[in-house]
């Protein structure tokens, strides 16, 4: 028995076949979005393509990772994007700040929001009789039983199944009970108190929640509303869950509100930016979207609105005290980075603007090399999930100019108008580049329609793409729909790009036959090493950009199928493809 490996190429520039990079660094960790190209990915990228002292552009700029690889590496960063959760993500990462200063502020911060919401998370201690500090509470959904109709509590019903989902029955006609079944409420179940007695967290039956009047309170009243995709896709007319507030218990959405409006009162702009970039960075963990699970918790997912039948209702002071430390650690780590570089990243300049990369405001050939990771299609839509954070900010993102395309039809954000704005985004690139500049940039999908699209787009914003500096990102993300499937169908890793301008550069690519692409299959994975369905597909993806194949026909489904023909499988275990004994 055989594992699949990779077959590479040398690439020349100094590049590596493949950056394999995690996603634990402190930058990375300090807040959520959706899609986050680490800092260690970027850099060698920059290293190569860009002088020292040069400017980097990221015209896709999302949460600002370009900036901060430059910054480390000490050259100039112009980010540009037209998310506003973007910007205020973006720019707060560059806005580093004296860390005791930062730690007084956070500290008094909390210090009057507690004065002003009082004994909110005081609850009675089974274990001295007296009050501790409520850390979490679990609730869980009441379900509708499709026998009896009387309302049950799925918590309790799972915990009677002794945690076997299908075992679960209603405790009133013994029907199957389900996470399917209508909702018709929430109930506290378990309380996790801090207290003095103890000097371990106390895990006891949940005591009812106080009741909060939130009619006055400043909050945002945003809706989420059926045009947007996410509420389809989360199905948010079928729970009921349609404005950002109906996401938070009363009680956290009153600590909420008392935190935002003591960081607007901090006077220093500098502290008081960056006091709320640890707020926002605590918002989705803060709401009914932080899942619960019997073994661990899974925390929440960051590109739906999905809030599980079993949720945690976390103390938000705790979350924001622990986004605070994250946020300085991620300050205190970009320092030190650039420090091995011998840079000084607090007099390293950069910008972050809001502007659309079809509509760049620089000038002709005015950087020396650009760096940037675009929306991948319809794999996810920023703009509609950064309503959450962005309802606690000034303004929205414009979905009128995302480039996405939407999952409905009859939409207006279809796949020819995502080429065209990807086209003239790239054109863009080009127009305001140094000669001898490059173009790197990170792309992912699983769909060979969409890579098509790439394709198009690149020769027709006159560019080439360098097949020999292709490289594969790795960021050690799995498919859990393939390991439980045997061959997953959504891509798990991205390609990156780079180009350089053509002015002969046309869309005309040579189609492959059925045959050459079942034999370059096979030939890759004969090749020594092991790897992922992922793997096999970009190292075709790769090898078709080389030859100058169009890759319209090249998913990731139809390439693993040549392989599934052959008897290949793939480890549970390791998500790594089996040849066949």
């Amino acid at each position: 028995m055989q594992t699949m490996g990779l077959q590479t190429m040398s690439n020349s520039g100094g590049m590596a076949e493949e950056i394999v990079v995690g996603r634990g660094d402190p930058a990375y960790l300090a807040h959520a979005y959706l899609t986050k190209v680490p800092v260690p990915a970027i850099t060698p990228f920059i290293e190569a393509y860009c002088p020292p002292g040069g400017v980097v552009v990221d015209p896709f700029a999302g949460s600002g990772m370009t900036g901060i690889a430059a910054r480390i590496t000490g050259r100039q960063a112009r980010l540009s994007d037209i998310s506003v959760l973007g910007r205020h993500i973006g720019s707060n990462y560059l806005n580093m700040v004296e860390g005791y200063e930062f730690t007084g502020a956070a500290q008094a911060v909390i210090k009057r929001a507690k004065d002003a919401v009082g004994k909110i998370y005081e609850v009675p201690c089974s274990g001295c009789g007296g009050n501790g500090q409520l850390a979490k509470t679990v609730w869980s959904v009441l379900v509708r039983c499709a026998g009896c109709e009387e309302p049950v509590n799925y918590y309790h019903s799972l915990e009677a199944a002794e945690w076997s989902k299908p075992k679960m029955i209603c405790p009133h006609c013994s029907a199957h009970i389900s996470s399917s079944l209508e909702r018709v409420g929430e109930q506290p179940v378990v309380d996790y108190v801090n207290c003095a007695c103890s000097p371990k967290q106390l895990e006891q039956p949940a005591v009812a929640a106080p009741r909060i009047d939130v009619d006055g309170l400043d909050f945002p009243h945003v809706e989420i509303t059926p045009d947007r995709e996410m509420y389809r896709a989360s199905a948010l007319g079928k729970s009921g869950y349609t404005t950002v507030a109906s996401f938070y218990s009363p009680r956290n959405l009153r600590t909420l509100v008392a935190l935002r409006d003591e960081i607007r009162s901090i006077e220093d702009r500098a502290l008081s930016q960056k006091l709320l970039f640890a707020f926002t960075a605590t918002l989705t963990r803060a709401s009914k979207r932080y899942q619960w699970s019997h073994k661990r918790p899974l925390n929440a997912a960051n590109q739906n609105y999905y809030i599980a039948p079993v949720f945690y209702e976390w103390n938000v002071f705790e979350l924001f005290e622990r986004k605070t430390t994250a946020v300085l650690k991620a300050d205190e780590w970009i320092r030190g980075q650039a420090f091995t570089h011998n840079v000084d990243a607090d007099s390293v300049p950069a910008e972050y603007v809001t502007e659309s990369a079809a509509e760049l405001s620089l000038p002709d050939a005015s950087v020396d090399y650009v760096f940037t990771d675009p929306p991948f299609g319809s794999n996810l839509f920023y703009a509609d999930m950064a309503l959450f954070q962005e309802g606690w900010l000034d303004g929205f993102t414009d979905v009128g100019k995302e480039a996405v395309i939407d999952r409905s039809t009859g939409t207006k954000r279809t796949a020819g108008r995502y080429e065209a704005l990807l086209t003239e985004s790239l054109k863009q690139c080009r127009r305001i580049l140094k000669p001898g500049g490059r173009i790197s940039m990170v792309f992912g999908n699983s769909s060979g329609k969409i890579w098509a699209v790439v394709q198009r787009a690149v020769a027709a914003a006159g560019l080439r793409i360098e097949p020999e500096k292709i490289a594969i990102l790795n960021k050690g993300q799995r498919s859990v729909k393939g390991l439980a499937s045997g061959f997953e169908h959504v891509a798990t890793l991205d390609l990156v790009l780079t180009m350089v301008p053509q002015d002969d550069a046309e869309a005309s690519f040579k189609q492959p036959t059925a045959e050459a692409v079942a034999a370059a299959t096979r030939e890759l994975a004969g090749a020594a090493g092991p790897a992922s369905p992922s793997h096999l597909y970009l190292e075709l993806l790769r090898r078709a950009l080389r030859e100058g194949w169009g890759v319209a026909d090249l998913s990731l489904q139809t390439a693993t199928a040549t392989l599934l023909d052959d008897g290949w499988s793939i480890d549970p275990k390791t998500g790594l493809m089996v040849e066949p004994e």
